[in-house]
């Protein structure tokens, strides 16, 4: 199938037939995850209850994705898929229910975000691990991971603005129903997909034996725990920005849901445009830099925003936040999956999530209850002076890291590692 060099991770029936199945899940899941921040809110009027609702949606993550990334490694990734994307439907359609009846508190609230962490626990390290399998051609796995960054990010666009329309005029219920019925486009999908007779046998070494054996390839490495450590820092400071921006949308801006989805949409404007930049590039040299800045970008915007009081300034602010955000998470995972082994592939990748969504609800713990006791403004500004501090670590770390990259990996990773060329006037 001819594509354009931009989609050539496309040309693969498999990579296809998730991305456009995942495409209608992921506006799904963006319609509920606003819903649930304003219904919380809604309810509550606590930010703090904002930080527990979100801290029990990840925690499972933190706790089962070790778990996840043996069994990854050892099952059919794609019936895998099936069960937790069933277990999602569930979740979602009885979150509707609860809310369509009138009869929903925060506690449910926080009961179903903790059934959906334990499943999505199972469920990111399954889809990244897959994510090798559906491209038979390795050199279009990093455009298959950027492709997906940008399917991620085009429904981080259109789901929070459906979600605050769709909020204002009807209610949270119609959220949590479409996110139910959106899984089934992943099912089908899956279904569909045509999958080698033939399986690698199940590593015999014991679950413990397994999973330490993953966590030495990854920690063990000097480059990949580098990324696994930017990217929990990362994650837990600059990516708990959507827990408190039903605070911002009603008390800073005095607004209401529809504002909540024009904040949250900006953000994802901006994340859609790094997804495009990543897509459109054709090797991995230079992605370091881009992690820093594009951290250091985001983690600016995240301080201005903090003291913005009027939405036309704002607005821009999420912009750059949100593309430096998903530029830097990108090509952080972009890094891990071209540096890891196949073999091990879920495991590590189970670490990542771990690092990744893993730090999480700690994070929004921690940004609510600041919140609560001294203010939105202060927790934005602590959490973007957190992240400035790692990402200088961090830099000053490189010279070194990409030494280590060298001695460590084939000359493919070293190639991908290498700076890129600057340009001549």
């Amino acid at each position: 199938m001819p594509t354009f060099p931009l989609f050539r991770a496309l040309s693969h029936r498999n990579f296809r037939l998730f991305f456009f199945g995942q495409g209608l899940s992921l506006i799904g899941t963006w319609l509920q995850q606003v819903a649930m921040s304003w219904l919380t809110y809604r309810l509550s009027g606590s930010a703090l209850l904002l930080g527990v609702v979100t801290f029990c949606q990840y925690i499972a993550v933190l706790l089962l994705a070790p778990v996840a990334g043996v069994l990854a490694d050892r099952i059919d990734r794609r019936r895998a898929l099936l069960i937790t994307q069933s277990v999602m439907l569930a979740q979602a359609f009885t979150l509707a229910v609860l809310t369509a009846s009138g009869k929903v508190e925060v506690w449910h609230v926080a009961a179903l975000a903790l059934v959906l962490g334990c499943a999505s626990a199972f469920d990111i390290p399954l889809r990244h691990a897959l994510i090798a399998q559906l491209v038979g051609d390795r050199s279009h796995l990093p455009n298959a991971i950027a492709l997906n960054s940008l399917l991620i990010n085009c429904a981080r666009v259109v789901g929070p603005a459906i979600a605050g329309i769709l909020i204002a005029a009807v209610g949270e219920a119609i959220c949590f129903g479409l996110n139910a019925l959106s899984f089934g486009a992943v099912l089908c999908a899956l279904a569909k997909m045509r999958w080698p007779a033939a399986r690698t046998p199940a590593p015999p070494a014991r679950w413990l034996a397994s999973w330490l054996e993953g966590a030495k390839s990854a920690f063990g490495f000097r480059p990949i725990r580098a990324a696994l450590l930017l990217i929990a820092l990362i994650s837990g400071t600059i990516g708990t920005y959507s827990t408190l921006m039903p605070v911002f949308a009603k008390d800073v801006f005095g607004g209401d849901a529809h504002t909540l989805g024009v904040l949250l949409s900006a953000a994802g404007s901006g994340a859609l445009l790094s997804a495009l930049y990543l897509a459109s590039r054709h090797t991995t040299r230079g992605l370091d830099r881009v992690i820093l800045v594009a951290g250091t970008i985001a983690s600016l915007a995240m301080l201005a925003f903090a003291h913005s009081t009027r939405l036309a300034l704002a607005l821009p602010l999420l912009v750059a936040l949100g593309a430096g955000l998903i530029a830097a998470q990108a090509s952080i995972q972009t890094l891990v999956q071209t540096l890891i082994d196949d073999d091990k592939r879920g495991r590590v990748m189970s670490l990542y999530t771990m690092a990744f969504l893993g730090m999480l609800p700690f994070g929004n713990l921690a940004a609510g209850a600041v919140a609560r006791y001294v203010g939105e403004a202060t927790a934005f500004t602590l959490n973007g002076c957190m992240c400035l501090a790692g990402l200088l670590v961090f830099a000053r770390a490189l010279p070194g890291l990409r030494i280590a990259a060298r001695l460590g990996r084939s000359n493919e990773v070293e190639a991908n590692l290498k700076p890129e060329p600057e340009s001549r006037a």
